[in-house]
């Protein structure tokens, strides 16, 4: 039975930090494997125009048999790592978030440190934030930043989707895919970075996973089914198209700005519909956000990096531009950041 969500004003009040922290470096990757919709259209009662109208989605990339969520997690860190003029030994913390770890132990963020070499690195593992973990990685980075013995903080948003998709499910097929993204978080000079948060969530079964924990089964699943991802597309429609656009109004007042201040918005990429209602909501214009949930599909909580990364690739943020992030995942958590961007 899925539970009503009612969208609420936020329960944290937010001031602000006291060290200011901002995104020093970002890296991207995605796998080789290309899924078109023409190719899920052979499998699936569905068409390549449908599946445009309903979500934008293009094409999505599915990771490679033999490779897992730390593989891409690496290559994305070792970029961010590199923009960022660091080495990996100089990361105070490594915090991934990701609903398709490795495995349930050991921790991938440990996997991912010893890879890396970052040998003294708080391993940390956020496996539950879904859609919203970008938000709440940045937001806990940067409050560990406010310890004066730490400098550098690395957040990873992870998924590997296709490996938790049931092959014969349409309604989740068609809409996921595989992709990683970083940054490294870093002290920087005041009036920039994180000027202001926003976050909420209210429990509701929209979408899930009930196998995997210490809860038994629901009669009717196996092991295997238990393990497939589950959503109500209506009900996630539904609150998501409420919960961004309040979000978003209340980080930009909480940050004393206007909406008309906001140089450029960064949004989950759940489906191009939801992105124009909110922004529709919020009138506006689309020349403000950038799109990639058209080639990578929803990437869960890697598409929070992958618009930051294409923006930045595209020189659609400059310094000084005041930027919001947005999103909402499973549970239903959702959140917002707005930062003024600098390059340190």
């Amino acid at each position: 039975m899925t539970t009503q969500t009612v969208v609420r004003p936020s329960i944290v009040e937010t001031t602000g930090l006291k060290i200011p922290v901002t995104i020093q470096g970002a890296g991207f990757a995605v796998p080789s494997q290309i899924v078109t919709n023409d190719e899920l259209s052979e499998k699936f009662n569905t068409t390549d125009q449908w599946i445009q109208e309903k979500t934008g989605i293009k094409e999505r990339r599915y990771l490679e048999d033999g490779r897992t969520t730390s593989d891409l997690c690496i290559e994305a860190s070792l970029e961010a790592i590199a923009k960022a003029g660091i080495q990996p030994g100089d990361l105070d913390a490594i915090i991934i978030t990701t609903t398709t770890p490795d495995q349930c132990l050991p921790s991938t963020a440990m996997i991912i440190k010893d890879v890396l070499g970052a040998t003294r690195a708080m391993p940390i593992d956020l496996n539950q934030a879904a859609c919203a973990g970008g938000i709440y990685s940045i937001l806990i980075g940067s409050h560990l930043l406010q310890n004066e013995h730490m400098n550098n903080v690395l957040v990873i948003g992870a998924e590997i989707l296709s490996r938790i998709m049931d092959p014969t499910d349409r309604s989740t097929s068609v809409f996921f895919g595989d992709a990683a993204g970083a940054v490294v978080l870093q002290k920087t000079s005041e009036g920039y970075g994180l000027l202001a948060w926003d976050v909420d969530s209210k429990l509701n079964d929209a979408v899930k996973i009930v196998g995997g924990g210490a809860t038994p089964l629901p009669e009717g699943e196996t092991l295997e089914s238990g393990q497939y991802i589950k959503m109500n597309g209506r009900e996630v429609w539904n609150v998501a198209t409420e919960a961004i656009p309040s979000s978003i109004r209340n980080v930009v007042k909480k940050a004393n700005l206007t909406i008309e201040d906001i140089d450029h918005f960064l949004i989950h990429q759940a489906n191009v519909n939801i992105v124009r209602a909110a922004l529709d909501e919020l009138q506006v214009p689309e020349d403000k956000t950038t799109f990639t949930v058209h080639e990578y599909a929803n990437t869960g909580s890697a598409t929070l990096f992958s618009v930051l990364y294409k923006a930045l690739q595209e020189q659609r943020i400059n310094e000084g531009d005041t930027i919001v992030f947005s999103a909402i995942g499973a549970g239903f958590l959702w959140g917002s950041l707005c930062l003024k961007y600098i390059n340190n």
